[in-house]
């Protein structure tokens, strides 16, 4: 396990833990009362730490190397049975934005997510979870699918951003994002979205448009990075901590002003932490909002769908 800066207390006590134990295989030393003191330091460190986090140590978690990614949501809440869909049918197979059909409960429905990776090999096999606009086109004919078989959609998110190359810009990335929102908007089945990791600009837009917008709490939702904002205002990263809490980018900022619907709890400690206790949170939580909007009829749901999202920004004096 990788422990961040501020996780290093919890480290130090996991280390005594991990000792403590090996000292355990030895019969003749009892070390269950001091196995137990470390376990309740730990869950102690981990209240002071994970309630009382900044706007930059979420991001941060947002980050970590051993948070779940899209494709281990989708394996883990349809129980493997998640069949991967390949191509937009016009260019290419995009590996940053992945999408099939799966089953959560006996109820077939569409995974559509950016895919980062772990090791530098699988980071650039995936371009870093940026898709390219082929991406963006893959995940709206996947949609499609799913409206044609009346089936749900569920998106999720988790990029630093679409791609900002050239060639991305040249094949028409900023035109195949706003389609995407577009076509959204109009899909006759229910769509929620679930953000688990990075939620950057219309990178996250273009699967973004939903019926109800979920949040993981140590995830983050903002139209720039705090290190890209940083540059931007005072020419360096050094200020990136301060443009975090500008930016209000968290989950608690984000329900505040109406961005998204509800916050996943995740378990204390983080996603990264306690894979299998947040899989099933979050599946819990899509069955719920599934049996919520499966009821709703099409031309009600695409127009509560429509009236949530222009309602987003308006101000009243």
């Amino acid at each position: 396990m990788k422990y961040l800066a501020f996780e290093k207390p919890i480290e130090e006590l996991t280390k005594k833990l991990e000792k403590a134990k090996e000292l355990g295989l030895d019969k003749a030393v009892d070390v269950s009362k001091t196995v137990s003191d470390i376990e309740k330091q730990i869950s102690i460190s981990r209240k002071e730490i994970y309630n009382n986090l900044s706007s930059w140590e979420k991001v941060q978690l947002s980050r970590h190397p051993q948070r779940p990614y899209s494709l281990d949501y989708f394996n883990a809440l349809s129980n493997g049975d998640f069949i991967e869909l390949h191509g937009d049918r016009g260019v290419k197979d995009d590996k940053a934005m992945i999408g099939g059909w799966g089953t959560i409960n006996e109820q077939s429905v569409m995974f559509i997510g950016q895919q980062k990776g772990r090791t530098t090999k699988e980071r650039q096999y995936r371009n870093f979870g940026m898709a390219n606009p082929e991406g963006y086109r893959k995940a709206l004919r996947l949609m499609k699918m799913a409206e044609k078989f009346d089936k749900p959609i569920i998106c999720f998110i988790d990029t630093p951003g679409a791609f900002p190359g050239l060639e991305a810009e040249e094949r028409g990335q900023g035109q195949a994002i706003a389609n995407n929102i577009l076509e959204m908007t109009q899909l006759t089945v229910p769509i929620i979205i679930i953000i688990i990791g990075e939620g950057a600009s219309g990178g996250a837009l273009g699967i973004g448009v939903g019926d109800k917008i979920l949040m993981l709490n140590n995830s983050w939702y903002s139209v720039i990075s705090p290190e890209n904002c940083s540059t931007i205002l005072w020419g360096n990263w050094e200020h990136k901590e301060t443009a975090a809490d500008a930016l209000k980018l968290t989950a608690k900022d984000m329900k505040k002003i109406g961005l998204v619907d509800e916050i996943i709890k995740e378990p204390l400690g983080g996603a990264h932490t306690f894979p299998e206790e947040t899989f099933k949170i979050v599946k819990k939580k899509i069955v719920s909002v599934i049996n919520e909007l499966k009821v709703i009829d099409k031309d009600t749901l695409v127009n509560n769908r429509m009236e949530k999202f222009s309602n987003m920004g308006e101000i009243k004096e």
